[in-house]
């Protein structure tokens, strides 16, 4: 008897839990908006991309090639690749430093890798021994490091985790360079180890982000993407989960390739969309060639370029996820931190055209006149990096007769004229920044 009523109390628990599961793909777009709208707001996110790949800093074997991909792109063996993690001890991270270097920028939200495709952890997992405390000499919790740093500063924490896992014995597909398992168990690897180790990272640095790569292995498919995304939300409700959870995304470009396609966001990669986004969308790229750390690469984007971007993206309705890739030794690399400024520095002058804005519509005026939109509607920022004669010609807003325009950064108003179906603005003899511009016409 006593068997029965604890084997019916059983089947009730377990019929409330699975009633107590809200289903987060029906959710109204209401409830959508505002769960978005600090990410809306945010616009400008630092990406760091951090692991045991920083050792070879991409080498093998006086080879160059790989950065985060470089197990793969020298079929290193798992057994060989693991050394690195034995190798990884970087005595000068400072989380404090970090995250400062991202507010001096403006950056307002971090997403850092907790575990990139060659599987290694970078918390102290108890899912596995592969991880920062158990594998590696720092034994030093990173990312409870920078979450709490984050905190601190007032920026919003987020993690990078990839679906696919090179060193994961039941993640392999069969034929793999790195299959170490006759027979992998994909469905154990999902179930076991990937929505464990989440669940284990939101209840312990609760990200306002998580930010999936890999999901292109054959494997994944969007049910279980689907299925993840519930999973993760019915964790945490609040949670942003971009659209590289399920099987929508549409090549490098990122965006959906189908209306009810998983995840919150597009991510088109190491490009800008064409024209303004129709959804939430978000271009994450490079300081320089890569985005793990690599000795060889100094192809760094100038500060315009990088500013550029930011305006560009902005424009179109977008954010702009910039990626650093710090060395083996915890280091951000010094042409990243000199960019880095360089932005902060301007958007201290401009930030209002950026932060909590609406794209413009339309967002351009030719090649180097971008347009953004306080969010009442009320005010229009023309953001321009080139002008000629000291004054700057505006043909696609038009301001009202006897409008006041200004220049951010500057306190007087700024003398203007129409001239035909244009408005012609006299600029000031001293611009307040370098690179670009704000004229704000109210």
């Amino acid at each position: 008897m006593k068997k029965n009523i604890l084997l019916i109390t059983m089947m009730i628990f377990m019929t409330c839990a699975v009633f107590a599961q809200k289903n987060y793909l029906e959710e109204s777009k209401e409830a959508k908006t505002k769960r978005m709208q600090w990410w809306d707001d945010a616009t400008f996110g630092m990406f760091i991309h951090w692991g045991i790949y920083a050792v070879p800093a991409g080498e093998y074997n006086g080879k160059g090639g790989g950065a985060e991909w470089i197990m793969e792109t020298h079929k290193i063996p798992t057994s060989e690749y693991e050394k690195y993690a034995a190798q990884f001890n970087p005595q000068q991270f400072d989380a404090k430093q970090w995250v400062s270097i991202a507010k001096n920028a403006g950056v307002k939200y971090i997403v850092i890798t907790s575990k990139h495709h060659d599987g290694f952890s970078m918390w102290d997992s108890k899912i596995t021994k592969y991880d920062i405390m158990d594998a590696s000499p720092f034994k030093r919790d990173i990312l409870k490091e920078l979450s709490d740093a984050c905190k601190s500063a007032g920026i919003k924490f987020a993690l990078y985790h990839s679906i696919m896992d090179w060193h994961q014995p039941d993640a392999k597909s069969k034929g793999s360079i790195h299959q170490n398992t006759a027979n992998p168990d994909f469905n154990k690897y999902r179930e076991e180890y990937l929505k464990p180790q989440l669940a284990e990272l939101i209840k312990k640095y609760d990200p306002a982000i998580l930010w999936f790569d890999g999901e292109w292995i054959p494997e994944w498919t969007e049910e279980q993407g689907k299925d993840l995304y519930n999973y993760l939300r019915n964790l945490k409700p609040s949670l942003i989960i971009n659209n590289r959870v399920g099987k929508g995304r549409d090549g490098m470009q990122g965006v959906k390739k189908y209306k009810d396609a998983a995840g919150d966001y597009d991510t088109p990669e190491q490009e800008i969309l064409a024209g303004a986004g129709q959804d939430y969308w978000e271009s994450c790229m490079t300081i320089n060639n890569n985005w793990g750390f690599v000795k060889a690469d100094h192809n760094w984007k100038s500060a315009q370029t990088l500013i550029d971007n930011l305006v560009d993206i902005t424009a179109k309705g977008g954010n702009y996820l910039l990626n650093v890739g710090p060395s083996a030794e915890g280091l951000i690399p010094g042409p990243s931190v000199e960019r880095l400024t360089e932005m902060g520095d301007w958007l201290k002058v401009n930030k209002e055209a950026i932060y909590s804005t609406k794209g413009g519509h339309p967002y351009n005026d030719g090649p180097n006149i971008r347009f953004t939109q306080s969010k009442d509607g009320k005010s229009t920022y023309a953001i321009f990096n080139k002008a000629e004669n000291n004054e700057l010609v505006i043909n696609a807003v038009q301001p009202k007769e006897g409008a006041k325009i200004y220049m951010l950064g500057v306190q007087q108003p700024l003398e203007w004229s129409k001239k035909g179906n244009s408005a012609v603005i006299k600029l000031p003899a001293v611009l307040p920044c370098k690179y670009a511009w704000v004229i704000k016409m109210n």
